[in-house]
């Protein structure tokens, strides 16, 4: 939502960046930047010791948001704790898949990742246990983790 100065954050709102996690505005500035004025956005992340400077024009796009909901982490810890659905299809594809939903920031695509990810982890550690040191001609993946071709 955006305030009447056409700002979405205000300074002292705490934000989240996807590389960096939370942090907080600590001001509005205009600089100049190639001989234009730029109006950023400088956010704090304590931390990581780190100061951020991103245009206010493009923060969206950068991926900078407010925190989430109490709602949206209702749902997420929901996900979280729901059945796994993982797809048959190729590793590379999925990397992909979870890749882009880690990078959109919505919480509950990522929490579907991890719950996809830890349930694969889980499979492949029961297999491990219980099948005999793998050697190169044994070296198999169980079927539910991973498609035959």
């Amino acid at each position: 939502m955006t305030s009447k100065s056409g700002l979405e954050f205000k300074v002292g709102d705490a934000v989240v960046y996807p590389a960096h996690g939370v942090g907080k505005v600590a001001a509005v500035e205009v600089q100049e930047v190639a001989g234009m004025e730029l109006e950023v956005y400088v956010v704090t992340f304590d931390h990581e010791k780190m100061t951020l400077r991103v245009p206010t024009k493009k923060a969206k796009t950068a991926g900078l948001r407010s925190l989430a909901a109490d709602d949206v982490v209702t749902k997420a810890l929901t996900t979280l704790k729901g059945r796994a659905r993982i797809k048959r299809t190729m590793w590379s594809r999925r990397a992909q898949e979870y890749e882009a939903k880690i990078n959109s920031g919505d919480l509950i695509s990522i929490a579907e990742v991890i719950r996809s990810v830890s349930s694969m982890n889980r499979r492949w550690t029961a297999w491990l246990a219980k099948s005999p040191p793998p050697t190169a001609s044994t070296r198999t993946p169980p079927s539910s983790c991973c498609p035959s071709r």
